[in-house]
């Protein structure tokens, strides 16, 4: 029996470029590549990280906004052998710097408008990236930084003689710490196949995909749209960003088929004035990633969108669910079943597995999870679950259940919970009803200290666009009134707060840490 190794991203992008050509791969702003050009210039970018002394494993940090180069990179590193480490640009510059000194990156690269804060560092080498333009004067210009142009040189375009195996590093990618310190979560080259083709089943991807990017290149969320689409041989059209009309505008120009974006993202398209008027008839999936989409939204992009809508649950370390469009109808609070390959469970407190229907922490086993946290033993010890056959499961502090078939219903994070009297309060339930409200456009419900009930739930309120004019008058105490005649007696609010934004991570995630730890500065252990 032959033993022929299973091909790997890069060997199957190489494959494209010999078999598909001048289709095109990924279009940009500004210009556009083909199969066989994305093909030759990964060669070279992994030609000329080995020319600089980049070795197998070493590590590549990226501080980049969305172009061309960057997608290039992500694969020339893989094809070098190298470990790609995209970092979150909304960041703070000593954030970065911590990044990039916990990966112990030898390389760094960054586009013009990021490269200036990158200080130097003593056996970093510094790329700059002159794709995307600075509003800076001085930009990078300390004199320790190479010209990507300059960099790449003459680099040769044929494959480099790099073995790559299954069981190796492709990427470090930092979790988004909405919940605490950013964590460097590894995955294997064969975790990364495997997660790109179950996504590609979920989204329904295929070599006609027209996939738009508009979330940042550093994200597992761009990731999924990318590797997806690639490994199908489909187009990538990025954006350098979210911008609502430029989105609208690019759906109807550009004949999108797939996209991912965060519900707050959706939120914004449907309440945008020239969403009506839009062509979207192109549109065939759109997938919803990064937190709970709201009941209403989901209804909305079903109806308006006339195309398949899938809802992804999902961890970087390695889980995913999605809501099948044909389940969409019948189960529109569920976030599907487990994809091929990943098996659920949910614990009760003293981590043992419940019943069907029962709610408790998810857990989680899969073919594509996470080798561990970058250089963190402790943090990866904590994350795991060992059942009583000895087998690993990865924890999500989530709170959910599954019902008889086996779909899985998110109830909120293990930590917002609230507990009020001893009660256990889930937020989402109580934000599921807020967001049907008409003037409430974004919203988010916290536990405050009480002294006579421990926590209270308190919620946080952004108005529609021109709510409160062209409604007249859905101030915090009428929302107050209207949400506690619809929630149980339990789940009343205390109060209701304006807000002008809710802060939120660069992927659409809620900061309720940040939104929290204001009431809770003064608070005493059991007031």
């Amino acid at each position: 029996m032959l033993n022929i190794p299973t091909p790997l991203l890069p060997e199957i992008f190489a494959t494209h470029g010999r078999w598909l050509g001048t289709k095109p791969a990924i279009v940009a702003p500004d210009r556009s590549l083909d199969w066989r050009s994305l093909d030759a210039h990964t060669n070279r970018i992994a030609n000329a990280l080995i020319a600089s002394g980049a070795r197998h494993g070493d590590r590549i940090a990226m501080l980049m906004s969305n172009c061309i180069e960057m997608a290039e990179l992500i694969v020339g590193i893989m094809k070098a052998g190298c470990v790609a480490v995209p970092l979150n640009t909304a960041v703070s510059d000593a954030s970065a710097a911590a990044m990039i000194v916990d990966a112990g990156a030898m390389m760094v690269f960054a586009t013009a408008d990021h490269a200036a804060r990158v200080q130097p560092m003593a056996g970093v080498a510094r790329i700059e990236v002159e794709a995307v333009a600075s509003s800076s004067d001085d930009r990078s210009r300390d004199g320790g930084w190479q010209a990507y142009a300059d960099w790449l040189g003459t680099a040769d375009v044929e494959p480099p003689n790099v073995p790559i195996a299954g069981a190796d590093l492709c990427n470090i990618i930092y979790s988004s710490g909405t919940t605490g310190e950013p964590k460097g979560i590894v995955h294997s080259h064969q975790a990364r196949l495997l997660w790109a083709y179950d996504i590609g089943l979920a989204l329904r991807q295929h070599s006609g995909a027209r996939s738009l990017i508009v979330t940042g290149l550093y994200s597992n969320i761009s990731w999924a749209a990318l590797l997806g689409t690639w490994l199908s041989g489909g187009t990538v059209v990025l954006r350098h960003g979210f911008d609502v009309a430029d989105t609208l505008a690019t759906i109807a120009r550009e004949r999108i088929t797939h996209t991912a974006m965060v519900p707050v993202q959706y939120q914004r398209l449907l309440d945008h004035p020239a969403f009506a008027a839009t062509d979207r008839s192109s549109l065939q999936m759109v997938m919803s990633v990064g937190s709970s989409l709201p009941l209403t939204t989901k209804a909305r992009l079903i109806e308006t969108c006339r195309c398949d809508v899938v809802e992804v649950y999902g961890t970087t370390e390695g889980i995913l669910t999605a809501l099948a469009p044909e389940d969409a109808q019948d189960r529109l609070a569920s976030v599907g079943k487990p994809l091929p390959g990943v098996q659920l469970s949910i614990l009760d407190a003293d981590d043992r597995p419940v019943a069907a229907g029962q709610a408790g922490e998810i857990v989680g086993r899969s073919r594509f999870a996470m080798d561990a946290y970058w250089r963190r033993p402790a943090a990866t010890a904590e994350a795991i679950w060992i059942d009583a056959d000895g087998r690993p499961w990865l924890r999500t502090g989530d709170i959910g259940r599954l019902d008889d078939e086996g779909y899985l219903y998110i109830l909120d994070r293990k930590k917002d919970l609230i507990i009020s009297g001893g009660q256990n309060l889930y937020p989402a339930d109580i934000e599921a009803v807020l967001m049907e409200h008409e003037d409430v456009g974004e919203c988010a419900v916290i536990g405050i200290p009480s002294p006579t009930w421990g926590e209270s739930p308190l919620a946080l309120v952004v108005l529609k666009d021109g709510g409160s004019k062209q409604r007249g008058a859905a101030d915090a105490e009428q929302i107050k009134a209207w949400l506690n005649q619809r929630v149980g007696k339990q789940q009343r609010v205390v109060a209701v707060e304006l807000r002008e934004h809710l802060p939120r991570n660069p992927t659409g995630k809620l900061l309720k840490r940040e939104l929290r730890a204001p009431y809770w500065l003064d608070a005493r252990p059991g007031a």
